[in-house]
């Protein structure tokens, strides 16, 4: 019996004390308050109702968001600026303390009296940065307002063709590196600035660092590129040219006025002519097509590239592509010409000066005034001569008339002469010739006489000639096109 009594006894403790354990762990594990002596940047929360903990945590990160920050600019005329935390792109978490908190109230209960008892006594929270948002309120525009505009240098010509230098122009910008390093620093890194749920009187200050921007253009920079005077200067005449051709000249003048050619760059005539027809467009003015002039678009643009050819041989320049027109034009000498067509014929030279080239184009007073700026030797001159080696007679062209009687003929139109020219450019240094080189030797076809015959096959020697296929030169459209 006494066996009996004491395995009774034993096992009503064994549930007892079971009992009591077991409703300890379920108290202990289902505890609705943060374990004691716990604290969250500073803010002691052990012992408190993890409700109103994760309640009061989102209160206070927003608290902090919330913190102004002063900026002061010293030595500078700007007013002091204002912005929260949060406006300046700070926002605080707290995701690794949230995370502990639910491992608490997850899981099995052997995990979650893992949890409970080896929690954690210090927390912080975490602050990013989100750069773009203050500079998007400190932004280019408001430097310029406040700390001035930055202007390069600048360089122009006088009437007398001096080089004038405008000196460039400095001024402050937002060190930004500096200021983000400090904004970074000045961040609360726990809640001490946060009193009673209440927002401290004083704000954060933080200093504007600023430092002195220079404009990429400066006088030195211009000056280096070594554009220091007028070289050459050549003019030709439009006293002949009709109100269309002078338009055209003009838009590829002003095409070319301001254009610098770098070292070693060369000048592309195509080039120019895209620009000057997209920008400023041209009119209806003779071209030449086939040798002959025909109503066109553009015409006279060719006496653009003609004087910048002649003023590219009197410095010297490498000229890299260049034709001379099917017939001779009036303001050059044979020999002289540059002309152009776009697609087929093209005018280019190469800056071999060491330096850079300015080149200015004007229309004045019925003259075209091409000028070169750069660096050239004083005691050096180019001379152009051209020579006709060789004149060439006219052919005679046919064209059939039905109404003529057969073997008769009737002269519609003269021909003209052709030439071969050859071309020299001349060095002279301390006015003494060094060098004569032959740089062309071109040929202007003649202008075939035309004469209409009767379409009769027995004229022997009178067929019809074949077409010729058409180019349009000094133009970018001929009639048809």
């Amino acid at each position: 019996m006494k066996k009996i009594h004491l395995s009774l006894i034993a096992t009503a403790t064994i549930l007892l004390i079971g009992s009591l354990l077991f409703g300890w762990f379920h108290l202990y594990v289902n505890q609705p308050t943060i374990p004691k002596g716990v604290q969250v940047a500073g803010w002691h929360v052990g012992g408190m109702q993890t409700d109103d903990v994760l309640k009061q945590l989102n209160n206070k990160l927003t608290q902090l968001e919330h913190l102004p920050v002063r900026y002061e600019a010293e030595h500078q005329n700007i007013p002091d600026l204002v912005f929260t935390l949060s406006e300046a792109g700070v926002r605080y978490e707290a995701d690794t303390f949230r995370e502990a908190i639910a491992q608490l109230q997850e899981g099995s209960w052997l995990a979650r009296i893992s949890n409970r008892w080896n929690f954690q006594p210090n927390w912080t929270i975490t602050s990013h940065l989100d750069t773009g948002l203050l500079k998007s309120k400190l932004n280019p525009a408001w430097e310029k307002q406040y700390f001035g505009p930055i202007i390069d240098a600048s360089r122009r010509i006088s009437e007398k063709d001096q080089i004038i230098y405008t000196p460039e122009i400095s001024a402050s910008r937002l060190d930004w590196n500096k200021l983000l390093r400090n904004l970074t620093s000045i961040i609360p890194k726990d809640f001490t600035l946060i009193t009673n749920a209440q927002i401290t009187a004083s704000p954060l200050t933080l200093q504007l660092p600023v430092i002195i921007k220079r404009p990429i253009v400066t006088v030195n920079s211009l000056k280096k590129e070594g554009i220091e005077r007028k070289i050459t200067e050549f003019s030709t005449s439009l006293f002949s040219s009709s109100p269309g051709r002078i338009f055209n000249v003009n838009s590829a003048a002003q095409a070319v006025n301001g254009m610098i050619i770098k070292p070693g760059e060369e000048f592309d005539y195509s080039k120019v002519i895209k620009q000057a027809e997209t920008k400023y467009g041209f009119q209806e003015a003779p071209v030449i097509i086939n040798g002959k002039l025909a109503p066109g678009i553009g015409g006279g643009i060719c006496q653009v590239s003609s004087t910048i050819y002649h003023a590219a041989i009197l410095t010297g320049m490498e000229i890299v592509e260049r034709r001379n027109h099917s017939i001779p034009v009036s303001y050059l000498p044979l020999g002289q010409d540059a002309t152009f067509a776009s697609g087929s014929i093209n005018f280019r030279f190469k800056n071999n000066t060491g330096k850079y080239l300015l080149i200015h184009a004007t229309v004045q007073e019925n003259m075209l005034t091409v000028k070169f700026y750069g660096t050239f030797r004083e005691d050096t001159q180019y001379l152009i001569e051209s020579i006709t080696v060789e004149t060439l007679p006219a052919s005679n062209k046919y064209v059939q008339n039905a109404t003529l009687a057969v073997g008769s003929q009737e002269v519609l139109q003269d021909g003209k002469t052709g030439y071969i020219v050859e071309t020299f450019q001349v060095k002279k240094v301390k006015g003494v010739v060094v060098d004569k080189k032959r740089i062309s030797r071109d040929t202007y076809r003649p202008q075939s006489r035309l004469i209409a015959v009767h379409p009769d096959v027995n004229n022997k020697g009178m067929a019809p000639s074949p077409p010729a296929k058409s180019i349009v030169e000094d133009g970018v459209r001929g009639p048809d096109l």
